[in-house]
């Protein structure tokens, strides 16, 4: 509906090729640090202004990007940045027009989670929960819940998904983003 442009930071985490295999699952992936926002900012910079990205392809199943692999990824009219970072970083919160937050309940995130890392990543559900625990609970607690506030809409994560689209298409129209 939005001719747009996914954006997700998760092609963004930090490269690990240079730790052995067996430490880079151990680091925090869910710390701000994890990821290369200097590049993220870039990049979306770049596709505001019209312009094609060369997006790092990173291999989540040993935690390192792909060296000498890029994606090309051309602009659209909007771009949808994405991820739970995503209004985190004071450098890029000035390239939204717009920003949502989706708020859910720790346990569904957790499900959530388990669901994506297990289909996705190749990942076991024992250590996704451990890493819940570990370190994406504590680190949302302490980074990602406060960035709320800095979201023009909130929509429930656990609402009927047409009524968060019909939330998110309204408060488009409302700032003049959309006809």
């Amino acid at each position: 509906m939005l001719d747009a442009t996914l954006f997700p930071l998760d092609f963004y985490y930090c490269d690990l090729s240079h730790l052995p295999e067996d430490e880079r699952g151990l680091q925090n992936f869910d710390h701000p640090d994890s990821l290369e926002s200097e590049l993220i900012v870039q990049d979306v910079r770049q596709l505001a202004a019209g312009k094609t990205i060369q997006r790092p392809v990173y291999d989540f199943k040993t935690h390192s990007r792909v060296a000498g692999t890029f994606e090309a990824i051309g602009p659209k009219r909007f771009v949808i940045v994405e991820g739970i970072l995503g209004l985190h970083y004071d450098s890029l919160f000035p390239l939204y027009d717009f920003s949502i937050y989706v708020d859910a309940p720790n346990a569904i995130c957790l499900n959530r989670r388990i669901y994506r890392d297990m289909r996705e990543r190749g990942r076991t559900e024992r250590s996704v929960r451990e890493q819940f625990n570990a370190t994406a609970k504590p680190m949302a607690d302490q980074y990602v819940i406060p960035s709320q506030a800095r979201a023009d809409l909130t929509v429930a994560g656990t609402e009927n998904l047409d009524w968060s689209i019909e939330l998110v298409l309204r408060g488009l129209r409302e700032r003049g983003l959309m006809g």
